[in-house]
């Protein structure tokens, strides 16, 4: 399995006829391969660096014997299993009764890392609209659109790379997404 100390890493798979969608992103502090702890030999999905960074391979027998003995680690992988849980069935929710725009706004503030830190602002890391559209079932020309209504909105601006106002977050809780 693998843990990500720099960098973003994209999981995807692709359909017989060539279709592929993106079915996770993974952050710093990200593990992903755990399927091997269970036994599982053969994955549809496959790990593409987005970006620059550095991932650390850890040998399955190392990561039982770590996760045996030592509390802490054991603590935060659990945690960090169950919080991606939580996750995967929100984005299963998200799939059949949000709109596009909900969605990505959802994608964006995940992206972002909204609520881990401070401040009004948050830096997306360097995603294509064609990956982001991979991840909300929408065409790249569709992922624009929004992307420019929620510019005009004030959501988003391009400075430095893709900021997220807290403008977002507000609407998605307060569930004001224009669609």
């Amino acid at each position: 399995m693998f843990y990500i100390l720099k960098g973003t890493v994209k999981r995807a798979v692709v359909s017989k006829r060539g279709k592929e969608a993106v079915i996770a992103l993974f952050a710093p502090g990200a593990f992903f391969g755990e399927g091997c702890l269970t036994g599982q030999r053969l994955r549809r999905a496959t790990a593409t660096a987005v970006t620059h960074g550095t991932v650390v391979r850890l040998e399955k027998r190392v990561m039982i014997r770590l996760l045996h003995e030592q509390p802490a680690l054991s603590a935060l992988f659990v945690s960090y299993l169950l919080s991606r849980n939580v996750r995967v069935e929100e984005d299963f929710v998200d799939q059949l009764v949000d709109s596009s725009e909900q969605r990505l706004a959802r994608i964006l503030l995940l992206l972002a890392h909204v609520g881990k830190q401070q401040g009004s602002q948050f830096v997306v890391p360097r995603v294509s609209q064609e990956t982001l559209a991979d991840m909300i079932g929408r065409t790249p020309a569709r992922v624009g659109s929004i992307m420019a209504k929620f510019r005009r909105l004030g959501f988003i601006e391009y400075k430095d790379g893709l900021r997220v106002h807290d403008a977002l977050l507000i609407a998605v809780l307060r569930n004001e997404i224009p669609t």
